[in-house]
C-alpha cells in the first residue's frame, strides 16, 4: 500500500513528535518514521 504525505519525518522523539504536532494542527499531511 502507497500512501501519500506532505512531510515525513523520521524519528519519534520529542523534536521529531512536536514536529508532527504543530504540522498537524497547521493541516499538513505529516507521517513519523
Amino acid at each position: 500500500m502507497i500512501e501519500r504525505c506532505d512531510v515525513a519525518i523520521i524519528g519519534g522523539g520529542p523534536a521529531g513528535l512536536a514536529a508532527a504536532i504543530e504540522l498537524k494542527r497547521s493541516g499538513v499531511d505529516t507521517v513519523v518514521v
